[in-house]
């Protein structure tokens, strides 16, 4: 598998999941494999007629007939996808099928199971579409973008698909971040023999902080998802005596911005490039990620494992299984600002508990997020995949589209 085709359709805001997508193009270049990338970007669809984008989510004619050439031409191994929503569409995994190369996707969020791709609705999180053939109630109560409308269009791109078989028999083999998110997608009707858990990794090594700023931090896309406005409730709660860093861009950075100016010791950073987010984390005495949402594999905490940075996080979906609680950081209630000041006020208290967290944090990134490790699991995915293909392709051809 030398020869491998990485596509991706980036978002309107650049996130975490671009940057795992960077993270692991960088490492496949290293190891010596010949990539060709090809990518969109969710901020053509502001000029181009909303019809065209409800056309071009459920099946993408331009995207079709790209591939279709670069296929032709390149040659790959392999195609290995990223996120194909907006523009992109799953019309690009039957060009792979046409011309017989093994498709892997990578599920950085819950888009297949649920419209707004992250299972949370009015605060909460929320199973009602997973396992449904038709997630009306996504549609029914507007989760994507609070519109009905764009709702159903989604809703129709799931539906559709799954009619086809799309994600069935045009995918050989899916990687989940988590068993979490695994057994999630499973029980959304996913084959399992298809599912593969592979986290998301940090390279190169920033190597251990000695978390001696005192301060905590949040690193993060600022939005209602991410449980901003219950961590700045526990703050004020619990009133510590450090600074609290919030880095990252979003749509509720106005709106924090006039709480913050209410709590003293609560700073408004910004967005920041990686290399000053590492540096941060090695001064910090711990990350906050108070998310109530399930989250996918948040690339903070496999930087913050990287620096020896312990984690305090919501405990549900894939944090809790990602933090280990009591050892590489604590878990509290999802949205619960008193029972998350209490955990804040726990490690500040505790220098011992702290240090030892730190030593477990790392050591845990040594263990599991290191990117010799992630591209072992990487290589073993991938041969799963061209297995599956080539025994598809020995069975007599079945066309649904």
């Amino acid at each position: 598998m030398r020869k491998i085709l990485v596509v991706h359709n980036r978002y309107s805001q650049h996130g975490g999941e671009d940057e795992a997508v960077a993270a692991e193009i960088a490492m496949l270049r290293s190891r010596g494999h010949e990539l060709v990338e090809l990518f969109e970007d969710n901020r053509r669809a502001h000029e181009m007629r909303r019809s065209h984008v409800a056309a071009n989510t459920i099946w993408s004619r331009e995207w079709h007939s790209r591939l279709t050439d670069v296929l032709k031409r390149f040659r790959p191994d392999i195609a290995h996808f990223h996120n194909t929503f907006l523009l992109i569409s799953p019309s690009a995994y039957y060009a792979c099928r046409d011309a017989g190369v093994p498709v892997v996707q990578t599920l950085h969020n819950y888009r297949l199971l649920c419209p707004n791709a992250i299972m949370l609705r009015d605060g909460e999180a929320c199973h009602l579409c997973v396992g449904r053939a038709i997630p009306w109630s996504g549609v029914w109560h507007a989760c994507y973008r609070g519109s009905r409308a764009e709702s159903a269009v989604v809703a129709g791109m799931l539906t559709i698909h799954r009619m086809l078989g799309t994600w069935q028999d045009r995918v050989h083999a899916y990687i989940a971040l988590t068993e979490f998110a695994r057994r999630t997608f499973v029980e959304g009707g996913l084959p399992a023999d298809k599912l593969f858990v592979k986290p998301n990794f940090v390279d190169p090594d920033p190597g251990a902080g000695d978390g001696r700023g005192e301060y905590a931090l949040f690193v993060g896309r600022l939005a209602e998802d991410k449980g901003l406005e219950i961590l700045l409730r526990a703050w004020a709660l619990c009133r510590p005596s450090v600074a609290l860093k919030i880095i990252g861009d979003g749509p509720l950075r106005g709106s924090l911005a006039e709480i913050v100016r209410e709590l003293p010791g609560v700073e408004l950073l910004g967005w920041k490039p990686k290399g000053e987010v590492i540096d941060q984390m090695k001064g910090a005495a711990f990350l906050v990620l108070p998310s109530l949402a399930y989250e996918g594999f948040p690339m903070a905490i496999a930087e913050a494992y990287a620096t020896g940075l312990p984690v305090i996080a919501s405990g549900h979906g894939s944090l809790a299984e990602i933090i280990i609680d009591g050892q590489t950081g604590l878990l509290s209630r999802p949205g619960d600002a008193i029972d998350l000041g209490a955990k804040i006020r726990t490690l500040l208290d505790d220098k011992g508990a702290r240090a030892r967290m730190r030593e477990l944090s790392r050591a845990e990134f040594t263990a599991k997020y290191s990117a010799d490790r992630n591209y072992a699991r990487l290589v073993d995915v991938y041969s799963e995949a061209i297995s599956a293909s080539r025994s598809t392709q020995a069975k007599p051809l079945l066309t649904r589209v």
